[in-house]
């Protein structure tokens, strides 16, 4: 639970009621950088919608979707590992000592870079599928089952910094996240063809 109110509606079109969260996201974002804010509360609140509005959407949302064929399964699962890097970028942001120091900055940063290029994302290859797709009945019918499980969430409480752990290693084993030494190594791999490449190009410049 948080300080900080966060809107439980009960009943809507399950793509409008998606987009007022995206819009909570950037008002919770630009809280959590305010320095006349409680910045604490902000971030707890961030992270218990960002979690409880992505598990909603893995259990009641996406499924729905693709048995309509408005989506993929290309979709479904890129969905989800965006909710995975979302929930690691989190973390990070939960274990940051304090508001007011540059590690708290930097993780914010990363988090709603992550954040936002999932929103985007979703709003283009998931959303408005389901727009064309889906009848209003359907959406209205999803948007109570998606936003009774959000809600139910929130008042459990789904977001400490174990909680999201916990997600982040489900994911792992559910092989929808790589393990972090693997993606590491992908990483330094993509890196030294980059550094390569320059070698190559300065070499031909000469």
């Amino acid at each position: 639970m948080t300080d900080i109110e966060i809107p439980r509606p009960t009943s809507g079109d399950v793509i409008e009621l998606i987009l007022d969260d995206h819009r909570l996201f950037e008002n919770l974002l630009r809280e959590c950088r305010r320095s006349d804010t409680d910045r604490a509360a902000a971030r707890e609140a961030l992270a218990e919608l960002l979690v409880a509005h992505a598990v909603a959407e893995e259990e009641k949302v996406y499924p729905e979707l693709r048995r309509a064929r408005a989506i993929g399964a290309h979709e479904e699962e890129h969905g989800e590992e965006e909710h995975a890097e979302i929930n690691e970028a989190l973390l990070a942001f939960l274990e940051a000592k304090g508001t007011d120091t540059k590690k708290y900055d930097a993780a914010l940063e990363e988090l709603a870079t992550a954040v936002n290029h999932h929103a985007g994302e979703e709003e283009t290859d998931i959303l408005n599928p389901a727009r064309e797709d889906l009848s209003i009945d359907r959406r209205e019918s999803l948007g109570v089952a998606w936003a009774t499980r959000r809600n139910q969430l929130l008042e459990e409480g789904c977001a400490s910094a174990e909680q999201v752990a916990a997600l982040i290693a489900e994911a792992v084993d559910e092989g929808v996240l790589a393990p972090e030494e693997a993606r590491e190594e992908a990483d330094a791999v993509k890196d030294a063809a980059k550094e390569k490449a320059k070698e190559i190009e300065e070499a031909a410049k000469k």
